[in-house]
């Protein structure tokens, strides 16, 4: 039984074959390279066949959503696009429209509980920054959004006159410009999670995933775990889930 999971992120759109529930290839591709979908799906076509189920979390717009289902015609497998649902998967949706979660932070919180099972913060590290709660009961109680590491320097360089979007490195005491704007962004970041984390008890775990997060695990000042993609993970849960309970 083969799962391909999909998670067209704000930059880029990834892809995950889950054979048996176990993820055993990865790959993506940046939204100037979209055209090339077909041709990876096509490989991919050869080495696993038809998969029993598609599952896709798409926070990147209908243009996006649209070549992606172009490309997916080469299966014979009708696509299933997930949305943020009051449950599913043993999580309770705590937002007050359970449909304005993002289909991929809904995702993240399902592979965290699935992993975990317990009070968990889980953080997202890509183009924006999600530190979501997860109680021991499945109850997803709220969270954060803030700009991602990247995005908080490209507006600096773009928002000033005089700041430069220049490499850096992370310091306690900052003594040139690169290095003040990495510091502070990583200071921003981490002092965000470390302030989320301390409303959960000590025993929580930290799951922290995306493109930014080995930065931000080398700054953090707390354990945490990281996870190479939690929306990834979580899709092939709910695909799962759907597949245990009869679901085409």
């Amino acid at each position: 039984m083969s799962i391909l999971a999909i998670d067209c992120g704000n930059t880029r759109v990834k892809f995950a074959w889950f054979v048996s529930g176990e993820m055993t290839e990865r790959s993506a591709l940046a939204y100037e390279d979209l055209a090339k979908t077909a041709e990876l799906l096509h490989k991919d076509r050869e080495r696993f066949g038809q998969p029993q189920r598609v599952v896709i979390s798409n926070v990147a717009g209908d243009k996006v959503r649209a070549a992606i289902a172009k490309a997916l015609q080469v299966f014979s497998v009708e696509p299933q696009w997930i949305r943020a649902r009051a449950r599913q998967c043993g999580v309770i949706n705590g937002y007050d429209d359970p449909g304005q979660l993002g289909s991929d932070r809904w995702a993240a919180l399902i592979g965290a509980w699935f992993r975990e099972r317990k009070d968990c913060l889980v953080i997202n590290a890509g183009t924006a920054t999600t530190i979501d709660i997860l109680s021991a009961s499945g109850h997803f109680k709220g969270g954060v959004i803030l700009p991602g590491l990247d995005l908080m320097r490209q507006v600096l360089a773009s928002g000033t006159a005089g700041l430069p979007l220049a490499a850096g490195r992370n310091s306690e005491f900052p003594r040139n410009t690169a290095d003040a704007i990495w510091s502070g962004c990583l200071a921003a970041q981490t002092g965000a999670i470390e302030h989320m984390r301390r409303s959960l008890p000590e025993s929580a775990a930290c799951l922290l995933s995306g493109g930014a997060a080995q930065s931000l695990y080398s700054a953090l000042n707390m354990p945490c775990l990281l996870v190479d993609n939690l929306v990834l993970e979580g899709l092939a849960q709910i695909a799962l889930d759907e597949i245990g309970k009869g679901g085409s």
